[in-house]
């Protein structure tokens, strides 16, 4: 591990961990040639990752049976620092950097996780960037296919003096996953590393991206989606985004034992979706719009909205680790931080006249219908220490949040507001090691997970009672290496929230009023499993097997709960099952890898059933909002050819082989999968 990082996991103490626990290096994943975040993430057990416009630029993950949409419940990092816009005031995903940049992928789903947060419900999800090389180095890649699909990605790194210096740009369009699309997105990453001292590293990172992409927000009817499941109507809307960030990390090694690292970051994010429908229920000619007089009028009369969000969140994150031993047999490793974290977003909505409109309208559509300020500065500090007893392990920790909420609106007799929320995560692991062949480990924590600023303070200023979402979470399981080339993990765990935090109105989507759900259960279990003939019998062919598979059993309304759903407020929803929570979901894949330089994979991805309202709706509604999302299986296939003798590599990948077409999403609208994708490219090192 670099010494300028914050180390989230340490590969070489991962016996230790009291938890369930994922590493995933670029080499694990680049054989699969993976195409967006989804085919890198899905190969973590309990995680389910569904796509949305077809390149992961808003990513979707749930954990262990928790909501996917926007993925709201995990925490993302970036070497340690928050990679999110606005962790703690609206933690919904609507940036992600490319999947290039990243050297590897830990991902935590136990006790550990609270020396993070603030979210700790269901996981941390850390991305490690490569560090500069010593000589100079690098790589390009060129693909091309189907569908718009184009990327190149150069990257090149060196040290000149003693200053590390790796700089990465990449650049991606396609046509997604619908008519009337056009996604394209660039991405610069600089990374700078010197140290100081003999004992002092300095690392400074910079990063930019800009998309411009048309892209709607809305699903389809039920009838639109039987007429043509790729059709997008709105063809006008158009989403604009830039996101910079910044972070200088300080590493000093005080003593051989004794490590204290400083990170100083910030980030602007400012984005303006322009759209004419918001879901599948607002179709021109509604309530929104009256003079736009229909479908017909959508390219001339009909009007729209402009989403229009900035924000801006920066912060200090100070942690100590310090490995200690007593003159006895008891030995450990104490781990402390403090975080200070702010965080002002500045949230417009401008209803135009014309379906291009970038200015607010003066007519019927009010000009500015929304001019909000939301603000949350936290504090939170924590405390870990790991109590090595021999082959036993015993962890407890403890984090503590302190969140203060302002709301400001904007708008003539406008008002304002503050809410503060101040919380304790304690947490306790065990783990079990004799070797690195066999460890098993339990834990329990509390999950935490904030509210947004809106979602507690009205826009008149008043205080809502929505209580910070909170759990149990325990867990059990095993990793084993029982022979040679052969990796297992199994884990079982369950969620006890004593409030879980879903939409009002599911089919609202990821923008609806939030409400407390009270209580609800989730439990089940995950398993993955990796064989590999060169590592198992040393044979020069090697043949490689890799598998995920998650049940989670139990994702339902335990407490006394009615429906959130307008005009169904009697109808009693305990023990139906969460939407967006499949019972079973997994995957598996089987590659050969020859000494001449071949590879070849296949891959097979299956998703079960699920649910996309609490009322567990079967038959589709004509909105396309609720109903069953039926199972679907995919089966993707990646090869590459390293030529001889030279620093080539051909690439081919094809992305859903049979073409199929299913429902991925209901909560805005019918969303459809990807289509068959083909690419080839080339990958020249230097």
């Amino acid at each position: 591990m670099h010494l300028a990082d914050i180390v989230v996991v340490a590969p070489d103490r991962l016996a230790q961990i009291a938890g369930a626990v994922t590493l995933l290096s670029a080499a694990d994943y680049r054989q699969s040639q993976p195409f967006a975040l989804d085919d890198i993430l899905r190969r973590v057990p309990g995680l389910y990752v569904r796509g949305e416009e077809g390149l992961a630029l808003r990513p979707n993950v749930g954990i262990r049976g928790l909501t996917p949409i926007r993925s709201t419940e995990v925490l993302f990092l970036e070497d340690g620092v928050p990679l999110a816009y606005a962790p703690y005031g609206d933690n919904a995903s609507y940036y992600h950097p490319p999947i290039e940049r990243f050297s590897g992928v830990q991902v935590l789903r136990g006790s550990a996780q609270i020396a993070f947060g603030p979210h700790t419900v269901g996981g941390v999800i850390n991305y490690t960037t490569p560090n500069p090389s010593e000589d100079l180095e690098g790589r390009l890649v060129l693909r091309g296919g189907n569908r718009g699909n184009r990327e190149v990605t150069l990257q090149a790194s060196d040290t000149v003096g003693e200053t590390g210096i790796l700089g990465m740009f990449t650049r991606r369009e396609s046509e997604g996953n619908r008519d009337n699309q056009d996604l394209s997105y660039d991405d610069l990453f600089v990374k700078l590393t010197r140290p100081i001292s003999a004992s002092q590293n300095l690392t400074l990172k910079a990063s930019w991206l800009r998309e411009d992409s048309q892209v709607t927000y809305s699903g389809l009817t039920e009838a639109e989606y039987a007429a043509d499941p790729r059709q997008n109507p709105f063809g006008n809307d158009r989403f604009e985004a830039e996101h910079m960030a910044a972070s200088a990390v300080h590493a000093w090694r005080l003593t051989d034992t004794l490590r204290l690292t400083t990170a100083l970051y910030g980030a602007t994010f400012q984005r303006d979706w322009w759209r004419q429908s918001s879901n599948s229920g607002q179709r021109p000619n509604d309530a929104s719009d009256p003079a736009c007089g229909g479908m017909a009028n959508l390219n001339t009369t009909c009007g729209n909205e402009g989403r229009l969000r900035d924000y801006y969140s920066f912060g200090i994150d100070s942690r100590l680790a310090w490995d200690w031993a007593t003159a006895g047999r008891l030995a450990g490793r104490l781990e402390a931080g403090v975080r200070l974290h702010r965080e002002n977003q500045e949230r417009l909505q401008w209803n135009g006249d014309t379906p291009t409109a970038r200015r607010p309208g003066v007519g019927r559509n009010a000009g500015v219908v929304e001019d909000n300020t939301r603000r949350a500065t936290a504090m939170s500090g924590f405390v870990q220490n790991s109590f090595v007893l021999g082959d036993l392990t015993i962890t407890p920790g403890l984090r503590l949040e302190s969140i203060e909420f302002e709301r400001a609106n904007n708008l003539p007799g406008g008002g304002r507001g503050q809410r503060r929320i101040d919380v304790a995560i304690p947490g306790l692991g065990f783990a079990w090691s004799r070797d690195d062949r066999l460890t098993a480990f339990a834990g329990v924590h509390r999950g935490f997970s904030p509210p947004r600023a809106e979602d507690i303070i009205t826009n008149t200023g008043g205080s809502v009672e929505l209580d910070a979402e909170q759990s149990t979470n325990w867990e059990a399981g095993l990793r084993a290496r029982p022979a040679a080339g052969v990796a297992l993990e199994a884990t079982a765990f369950r969620m006890d929230f004593d409030n879980q935090i879903v939409p009002s109105s599911v089919a609202g989507g990821v923008g609806a009023t939030l409400t407390s759900a009270g209580e609800t259960l989730h439990q089940g279990l995950e398993f993955a499993g990796r064989f590999s003939s060169a590592e198992a019998f040393g044979s020069e062919l090697d043949w490689y097997a890799d598998a995920t598979l998650t049940w989670v059993a139990q994702a339902e309304y335990v407490g006394r709960r009615f429906s959130s759903l307008s005009g169904f407020g009697a109808v009693s929803v305990t023990g139906n099952r969460l939407p967006y929570a499949p019972e079973w979901f997994g995957r598996a894949a089987f590659g050969v890898r020859a000494p001449s330089g071949l590879q070849a994979e296949v891959e097979v991805v299956q998703t079960g059933e699920m649910f996309a309202d609490d009322l567990n709706t079967v038959a589709p509604t004509a909105n396309g909002q609720r109903g069953l999302i039926p199972d679907a299986t995919v089966i993707n296939l990646a090869g590459s050819w390293a030529l001889p003798n030279t620093s080539v590599r051909l690439l081919a990948r094809v992305r859903n082989v049979a073409d199929r077409t299913y429902i991925i999403d209901r909560a805005r609208g019918i969303l459809p999968n990807e289509p068959r994708i083909v690419q080839i490219g080339v990958e020249y090192a230097f």
